[in-house]
């Protein structure tokens, strides 16, 4: 087998980690008032620092800062969007797990004025992640463009300022695209685009629902795949871009089910990234017959090992179901690593700190067994 010297690696992860509980005093602190922001940043640096060495230790090839400083994976990017800004209304999210069924209802946004970009957003952050990295490449997360569509959609936006919903897409699509300038020229070499929607749009439910709202569930992911490649029409041939798509995933629970056939083949031969992070990690995610669209210069990343229980998976395991998609895509072309992020909110999945350092400890030694 050939090894992988630039990413996705054979061994990667999503993301997000568990915040180690010195940061959640610190930012609960930081919300009463009792330290400031720069106490609070000095705190988080410390943490991220702890976890960079961990994944490096582990043999991770790639490092992110856990996420650490953000309370949501989406919002805390979304709402630096100019433009953007929340309102007094609530959009719950349905969300299940094995015990039952709970919801999240963070605050709706609101597209009040012409899209655009006051700065890199995440760029301090990710300045110092490059600075805390020895050994592994420094990745930067950021939701994609079609998150800050999907959380509101069509309602969400001012039709006085967008009369015609393609002038919203060209400004997305204008902002993302120099946010992504703006990391490259800061060093960023991996940035990954994590997407909830075309996962969605799966789930002959979530279809209903956007339905419903007055979208359309028949090209709704031809038109985010389109918009997101807007966004990276220019982008630097050094720079390695993947997409992670997700069904959910909130304190151990998801909100959509079902296999990648409804958005496969426009998913795989027309996003323009270089590798899709797939949730692999039971039943509800369907099989492998999906990659048979994956074009042979594309990767995928198994989500084979789950972030949503602390239980580790069997090597062997993790092997035959390797073995099972190399019948779809050949090996080559596969890496491995968890489903989702292990704490996508600063809530975090109901398990260890322990656990989670097991999990990403068993992908590495599973992909030194398989690739070498």
């Amino acid at each position: 087998m050939t090894p992988r010297t630039s990413p996705p690696f054979r061994a990667d992860h999503v993301g997000s980690l568990l915040r180690p509980p010195e940061l959640l005093r610190a930012r609960a602190d930081r919300a009463e008032g009792r330290i400031t922001a720069a106490e609070l940043r000095v705190v988080e640096d410390a943490a991220i620092l702890g976890a960079v060495r961990m994944q490096e230790e582990l043999g991770l090839h790639a490092a992110t800062d856990g996420e650490f400083r953000r309370t949501l994976w989406h919002m805390d990017f979304i709402h630096q969007l100019g433009g953007m800004t929340t309102t007094d209304g609530i959009r719950p999210v349905r969300f299940e797990n094995a015990k039952g069924v709970l919801e999240w209802t963070p605050a709706a946004l609101r597209v009040a004025e012409r899209l655009h970009l006051r700065h890199t957003i995440f760029g301090d952050d990710f300045t110092a992640l490059r600075a805390m990295t020895t050994t592994a490449v420094a990745k930067q997360t950021i939701p994609s463009p079609s998150m800050v569509h999907y959380r509101g959609g069509r309602a969400a936006i001012d039709e006085t300022i967008y009369p015609d919903i393609d002038q919203f897409w060209d400004d997305l699509s204008a902002a993302y695209a120099q946010q992504v300038r703006g990391l490259f020229e800061l060093g960023c070499r991996y940035l990954q685009l994590d997407d909830t929607s075309l996962a969605y749009l799966n789930d002959p439910k979530q279809r209903a629902l956007l339905a419903d709202e007055g979208g359309d569930p028949q090209t709704q992911h031809l038109v985010n795949i389109r918009q997101i490649n807007a966004a990276l029409r220019d982008r630097p041939d050094e720079l390695t871009v993947t997409v992670h798509l997700c069904r959910g995933n909130y304190r151990s629970s998801w909100a959509a089910e079902g296999g990648y056939d409804y958005v496969a083949e426009a998913l795989f031969t027309e996003l323009e990234v270089d590798g899709f992070f797939l949730e692999f990690d039971d039943a509800r995610s369907g099989g492998f017959e999906p990659l048979r669209f994956l074009p042979p210069e594309k990767v995928v990343v198994l989500g084979l090992v789950t972030t949503k229980h602390g239980r580790l998976e069997s090597k062997d395991d993790l092997k035959r179901r390797i073995d099972q998609a190399s019948k779809y895509v050949p090996i080559e072309q596969l890496c491995i690593s968890p489903q989702c992020g292990f704490s996508s909110t600063v809530d975090g999945n109901d398990l260890t700190r322990d656990d989670q350092r097991a999990k990403l400890a068993l992908l590495v030694e599973t992909a030194d067994e398989v690739w070498g």
